[in-house]
């Protein structure tokens, strides 16, 4: 039996025939991807392409989470073994490896979808989404510059929801996302897994070099990912008040004295 372990004890690699699930399962944080846990959704997209037991993929959470982004309380409530980001910078994350994939990669968003997990969703070759899922991208709320988010998103939803998106950072519905073309398929919540295997199937249904080549081609609509902005985003004040805010649960202090609600954002 191949080494299907995938480096945490917060993510499952389940075999289910010829496809394989990755299943985020840490409730406690509600899903929150530690550094070992971007690296081992990556790994499970590795382990796939190298199979020939296995022909495709499917990422989903647990209880009503998909992914909401990497976790920010820091690696001192982290005990997977997680290592600090910064050692390895962006290679530990899964983005690339999805977008590469030669098996198809689906993703079954069966709730909050933000940060990280906004990101996979938008790159995996399909996405079936639970009529209850969220969307959401937080991430100028805690002055970051995703680099991925800004130059995949308007590709998906145009110019003026991907601002609308970004810069606001406010929440969006199954069927709001749907219409403004951030995903394709909305499905009953009970309804999900099966829905998601469907569409894995579908995908295996086109000729493997063809379906690549057309995924290739799909992809090249995205912009180039400005990977020294949102590195020397995350190093910056605006950064670090924002992390704090989060933490002790208030409003960032560049939010005018009038638009602060004291709860944070």
């Amino acid at each position: 039996m191949p080494d299907d372990d995938l480096g945490t004890p917060h993510l499952r690699f389940e075999r289910r025939g010829s496809i394989a699930w990755c299943i985020v399962d840490r409730p406690k944080a509600r899903n929150a991807l530690t550094s070992a846990m971007y690296f081992g959704v990556r790994h499970a997209v590795d382990i796939v392409d190298q199979d020939p037991d296995l022909a495709a993929l499917i990422i989903t959470g647990v209880g009503d989470v998909f992914i909401p982004g990497g976790d920010m309380g820091g690696p001192e409530v982290q005990t997977d073994g997680t290592f600090d980001v910064g050692l390895m910078g962006s290679d530990i994350l899964p983005f690339r490896t999805i977008r590469q994939s030669r098996v198809p990669v689906v993703a079954a968003v069966n709730g909050l979808c933000q940060g990280g997990g906004f990101i996979i969703a938008m790159l995996c070759d399909v996405a079936v989404v639970s009529d209850r899922a969220t969307f959401r991208a937080p991430e100028t709320l805690r002055g970051i510059v995703d680099g991925n988010l800004a130059s995949i998103l308007p590709a998906h939803v145009g110019i003026a929801h991907a601002r609308d998106l970004l810069m606001t950072g406010r929440r969006v519905g199954a069927e709001e996302a749907r219409t403004m073309g951030l995903i394709a398929r909305v499905a009953p919540h009970d309804e999900l897994e099966a829905e998601a295997t469907r569409a894995a199937r579908e995908l295996l249904l086109a000729a493997p070099e063809a379906r690549f080549q057309v995924k290739r081609i799909i992809n090249e609509a995205y912009r180039p990912v400005d990977q020294m902005t949102f590195d020397a985003s995350i190093q910056n004040e605006e950064t670090r008040e924002g992390f704090t805010a989060f933490l002790e649960k208030r409003t960032p202090s560049w939010v005018p004295d009038e638009f602060r609600t004291g709860e944070r954002l």
